[in-house]
């Protein structure tokens, strides 16, 4: 068998507090496991894939669009939002603690930060 995507992980300073936006974000749940800093989140339907969140007290967020010199991004989540809830989910992860970021690449993608300066996308298919 192939392997199979289990999770992606971010790392923060503080594992919790960013668990927590996207908790909010997706609707999903935490998977308790008791250790502050490594916490896992799934969605209510399935065990698989999660995103993890590893505690790193030295992190960096990366720049956007990418600068020479500058922390680089290694990996973002893109979010498939419905075409017509585009603006109201940005209005929701603003409200949540994201950023939208200036620079914007296309036409049906919106790229934010999360509180701890990670980039996601929100994108409403075929974008």
């Amino acid at each position: 068998m192939a392997p199979i995507v289990g999770s992606v992980v971010l790392s923060t300073p503080d594992p919790a507090g960013l668990a927590a936006f996207y908790r909010a974000l997706l609707g999903w749940v935490t998977v308790e496991g008791g250790d502050p800093t490594f916490v896992r989140l799934r969605s209510p339907e399935r065990e698989r894939p999660g995103i993890s969140f590893q505690l790193e007290h030295g992190h960096l967020a990366p720049a956007w669009p990418a600068r020479e010199g500058e922390q680089r991004m290694h990996a973002h989540l893109d979010l498939l939002v419905a075409p017509d809830a585009l603006e109201a989910e940005v209005a929701r992860a603003e409200a949540l603690g994201a950023v939208r970021e200036g620079h914007q690449p296309a036409e049906g993608v919106v790229v934010m930060r999360d509180p701890h300066g990670h980039l996601f996308c929100l994108f409403v298919p075929g974008a």
